[in-house]
């Protein structure tokens, strides 16, 4: 007969962390929350540290290039997603690799011979007033000139009119080259009265335009994540399919993290894709998952794995479990997870971080989830929310929403991730839907954070493994999860008549 395992699969929802006492010295500007990404010697400091515990998940409804580049900036990580061919995931990761904070690669971009009408028609696109005249109308064509809104005016200038008759020729305007710094730029753009300043390569063609208007770019972003270069990092996700051929291509578009991207990632498949990614690429951070217990995390461990995914069936557009069978609460998974994780480092002296992949539905499920001992957590549907997520932004009678789809689902054609048997979905795993729209990640990120440090706080926490260390966990019963909410009743008034 089937095993049957006697404790009980419970939710985030089924715990309340008991506050601890708060220190003198404990503040929310005093918490860290630095956390490890990879696999590293107990003791020791990780190959890359995220500086705030966040990942997006591998999803076409959520990590775009746009962003990963934003949520780097705000210290967490993006795996941009597989399900796309592999130059098309690799020229993404070099997108972000390429980004410079205040170095603008041109959106606004013509030809000398377009019209004045056509650059309006970009401009009103785009949003932006100054625009790029290069030889071939691209970002990165050779520079001649540029054009703003305050050169020419729709009433007074004749609309057929070419661009190159109102643009300044780059003979008259300053630029930099390739080598200059941000700090250099900047410097320039005040000492020599400057709006806009083009940033060129030997051959003169366009790299980045520095704006006097970002200015105070990189002081919104102090906590970025970079690498040694200075660089965003970014990861990327894989498959056990093709990964022989898209590993070598993201390392080399310089892609700083892989993740196995898999419904189930305790399979002989997935344990012979790790052997052969930490064979050739040992440098490489590599995690694997999802698994939902102790077993499982010690198989993907062995196999050679620097982070393990935690979840199965928890996401909130995922449907598995309803579909399958198959799946674990994702408290109780993180839970025994955890403490795999320690007996696992106890054991051999390396320390193998875990992520909790679903079932975050409100922000104190992501302190639940980091007190429970997940070192980082990764989400689709609270980033899937943002601008910068590629979903359509639509309006409805109740507010604005962004689209949102499942991998799982037949919109995302992603039949390789659940291995159903044969050339597509048979069945779906995922759903196609919306989510109410939130506006930029840096801000919303920034209200989660401040939730999750004023938890800590409240347990008597200035940094991650001390609040793992110290929280007290209560069960709740139905009563109790009512008592949480609030429960007031909006008093009506009539409206008053003369």
């Amino acid at each position: 007969m089937a095993q049957i395992i006697a404790e009980v699969s419970r939710t985030f929802n089924e715990f309340l962390l008991l506050p601890n006492r708060t220190r003198t010295d404990c503040s929310v500007g005093a918490v860290d929350l630095s956390t490890p990404l990879v696999r590293h010697r107990v003791g020791e400091s990780p190959a890359i540290t995220l500086r705030a515990p966040f990942t997006s998940a591998i999803m076409q409804a959520v990590s775009s290039p746009e962003l990963a580049i934003a949520l780097a900036r705000d210290g967490g990580l993006s795996f941009l997603h597989h399900n796309q061919s592999i130059a098309e995931q690799a020229a993404a990761v070099r997108r972000v690799k390429n980004f410079k904070a205040g170095f603008v690669v041109s959106d606004t971009n013509v030809r000398p011979t377009d019209t004045l009408g056509h650059l309006l028609e970009v401009m009103r696109r785009t949003g932006h007033s100054t625009a790029a005249v290069t030889q071939d109308g691209s970002a990165t064509g050779r520079l001649l000139g540029l054009v703003t809104s305050r050169d020419f005016h729709p009433q007074r200038h004749g609309l057929d009119g070419p661009v190159s008759g109102r643009m300044i020729p780059v003979a008259e305007l300053q630029h930099a080259s390739s080598d200059i710094t941000l700090s250099a730029a900047n410097a320039r753009l005040w000492d020599e009265r400057l709006d806009c300043l083009p940033v060129l390569d030997a051959e003169g063609n366009l790299q980045f335009l520095v704006f006097r208007s970002d200015y105070q770019d990189n002081k919104r972003f102090p906590h970025q994540l970079v690498d040694a270069g200075k660089r965003l990092r970014v990861g990327a996700g894989i498959n056990t399919h093709d990964y022989r051929d898209r590993v070598p291509a993201l390392v080399a578009a310089g892609a700083d993290a892989l993740c196995f991207d898999s419904s189930d990632g305790y399979s002989d498949w997935q344990a012979e894709a790790l052997t052969w990614v930490k064979k050739h690429y040992p440098d490489v951070a590599t995690g694997g998952g999802n698994v939902v217990d102790a077993e499982a995390f010690t198989f993907l461990a062995e196999a050679g794995a620097d982070f393990v995914k935690v979840g199965v069936g928890g996401g909130s557009i995922c449907i598995t479990r309803d579909q399958k069978g198959i799946g674990r609460g994702q408290a109780s998974a993180v839970l025994d997870v955890a403490a795999a994780r320690d007996a696992f480092a106890a054991r051999t002296g390396e320390y193998v971080p875990i992520c909790s992949d679903g079932g975050l539905v409100h922000d104190y499920h992501m302190a639940l989830a980091l007190a429970m001992g997940s070192d980082f957590v990764m989400m689709g549907r609270y980033f899937a929310r943002f601008d910068q997520a590629p979903g359509a932004k639509l309006p409805t009678r109740d507010g604005f929403v962004k689209e949102y789809w499942g991998e799982g689902s037949n919109r995302a054609r992603n039949w390789q991730r659940y291995g159903q048997g044969g050339q597509g979905l048979v069945f779906e795993e995922g759903v196609d839907g919306y989510v109410p729209y939130a506006g930029d990640l840096h801000e919303g990120l920034a209200v989660t954070m401040t939730k999750i440090k004023s938890t800590m706080v409240s347990c008597g926490s200035l940094t991650l493994p001390e609040f793992q260390a110290s929280a007290r966990l209560t069960l709740v019963s139905e009563q109790s999860f009512q008592e949480s909410h609030a429960n007031v009743a909006v008093r009506e008034t009539a409206p008053t008549t003369g």
